[in-house]
């Protein structure tokens, strides 16, 4: 990506299509030909790990595992392990421009279940030695280093009414070699299960990266800087988190006050012990951003400010207010990940309260930096004003905690922001009265804000898919300190249509983004 270019960003659960979600298959084939046609070169992706409670893909119970929700289930029947009446009859809600989750969650299983008992009766493989492919043992034997925990973590929580790890029972909680051996011996189906289903995830999913680069479409993947407290990583690993004898978190993740949350946002995600990590070598750390190149081009880290300082709340607060700033390990981390592994692809997430340190890291990090636009108009001469961009970096009208251009301008933006942004944009005068603000057209504020994206200085350019089809609050994924509602907006069936790419395509060749 050190060319100009420009991308979209668009979830895989938005895509359309039948079965409650978007999945990885026909309809995320069109999308990369619908970038191609709208002469992108990017295609940005939200966390693509499975989704717990309060369905965020920022919170998750694993790092490395994929979302069995995103598994196509049309391919699936077409390797032979469904019939079209296992899925197509059942009841994936009744909005298909919404993401039901907790329906999700009571049908997909029994379906990929289905597959599964499918996927056991095609053994032995016909012409294999093995019981199983060689794509299936090349899978089980690169993911090595976090499968088994994640299919014992899965199964015993199954066995536990899928309840939060620390209220299992103690042995399993705290890892008893007896009790996980005879756990395993009982469950072996179990845990083959989840093996199975991250064994499909990765097959389509490499499919769909494969095709999308064949077409000259790279993928940005996201990933948190944290886990979830729930997760198979903070079970399996108590020693790299700050946790107590008991596993018990001593503190925990969140930000300071901020203009999205007057208290903070208390997180609750358990914090590295930084030490530790350093200890080994950041072995943990190296392991996962090499998983990270193996499933995406270039990765978006989120929260990176997290890597210099971090807002560490004591366990028992009920606010974000209580926190202090802790040392991070800085660029001693990234050059351990360096040496192992090359140049590292990676985008910061450098938003947020920004101390000279940060820039200093993202600056020594050499990573491109964001700028949003959406931040740019409350007042003075701030960085996010186009004419403020440096060309090591990545633009975007608003990130997935922000709403759509089109209902930031109705509903979000103050008076004072309205009329910077409207005479920064050429809308009005320098100064223009309420009334002037009045009567201008919400959408051409939104082509205007789009058109300052694709004209800034930085290299890279991502415009969210909702933006430019124009929608309103519908289409907000995330409101930051709302629990529930989220992540759930889906794009309707035939968006992605010629006449919208040839309008893309269009716009961005005026900003030699093609």
């Amino acid at each position: 990506m050190k060319k100009r270019c420009s991308g979209i960003l668009m979830p895989v659960s938005s895509l359309p299509g039948g079965y409650g979600i978007g999945s990885m298959g026909q309809a995320a084939r069109d999308f990369v030909d619908f970038l191609v046609l709208a002469g992108q070169s990017v295609w940005q992706i939200l966390p693509v790990g499975p989704t717990s409670y309060g369905d965020s893909p920022y919170q998750s119970c694993s790092a490395f595992a994929g979302n069995p929700y995103f598994i196509d289930l049309d391919q699936l029947a077409a390797d032979g392990l469904l019939k079209p009446e296992d899925y197509a009859k059942e009841n994936w809600g009744t909005n298909p421009n919404y993401c039901d989750y907790a329906l999700l969650y009571q049908k997909r299983y029994k379906v990929l279940r289905k597959a599964y008992a499918a996927f056991l009766q095609q053994r032995p493989v016909p012409g294999y030695d093995t019981p199983y492919s060689d794509d299936w043992y090349r899978f089980t034997f690169l993911s090595d280093a976090w499968l088994p925990d994640y299919c014992l973590y899965m199964a015993i929580k199954e066995e536990n009414k899928m309840c939060d790890w620390q209220t299992w029972p103690a042995p399993l909680r705290l890892r008893d070699p007896k009790a996980l051996e005879e756990f395993r011996t009982g469950h072996a189906d179990e845990l083959g299960f989840w093996a199975f289903v991250q064994y499909e995830f990765a097959k389509q999913w490499q499919a769909l990266k494969a095709y999308a680069n064949s077409k000259g479409i790279r993928i940005i993947g996201d990933i948190p800087i944290y886990v979830a407290l729930d997760s198979a990583d903070a079970w399996a690993n108590p020693g790299l988190f700050q946790l107590d004898k008991d596993n018990i978190p001593t503190a925990v993740a969140g930000v300071p006050p901020d203009g999205f949350s007057p208290t903070g946002q208390l997180w609750g995600n358990p914090l590295y012990r930084w030490a530790t990590h350093r200890a080994t070598g950041y072995q943990w750390w190296i392991t996962r951003l090499w998983y990270c190149f193996e499933l995406y081009d270039v990765v978006r880290i989120d929260h990176f400010r997290g890597f210099d300082t971090y807002w560490a709340i004591p366990a028992d607060s009920t606010t974000a207010r209580t926190g202090k700033w802790e040392n991070g390990p800085g660029m001693e981390l990234f050059d351990a990940l360096e040496a192992a592994l090359g140049k590292l692809p990676i985008i910061a997430e450098d938003l947020g309260e920004l101390f000279p340190s940060v820039r200093k890291l993202l600056a020594d990090s050499t990573f491109p930096g964001m700028k949003v636009l959406q931040f740019a108009f409350s007042g003075g001469d701030s960085e996010y004003l186009p004419h403020n961009h440096v060309k090591n970096g990545v633009v975007y009208p608003g990130t997935h905690d922000n709403t759509t251009l089109t209902d930031w301008w109705e509903n979000g933006a103050s008076e004072k922001e309205k009329a910077a942004a409207a005479a920064y944009l050429h809308l009005t005068g320098v100064k223009p009265t309420a009334k002037e603000l009045a009567a201008i057209r919400t959408d051409d504020v939104r082509i205007a804000l789009l058109r300052a994206a694709l004209g800034s200085v930085a290299d890279r350019a991502i415009i969210p898919m909702y933006d430019w089809l124009g929608l309103g609050a519908e289409a907000h994924l995330n409101t930051p300190g709302k629990l529930g509602g989220n992540w759930a907006w889906r794009a309707a069936d035939g968006f992605a249509a010629k006449a919208l790419a040839k309008t893309i395509h269009d716009e961005c060749s005026v900003y030699c983004r093609v």
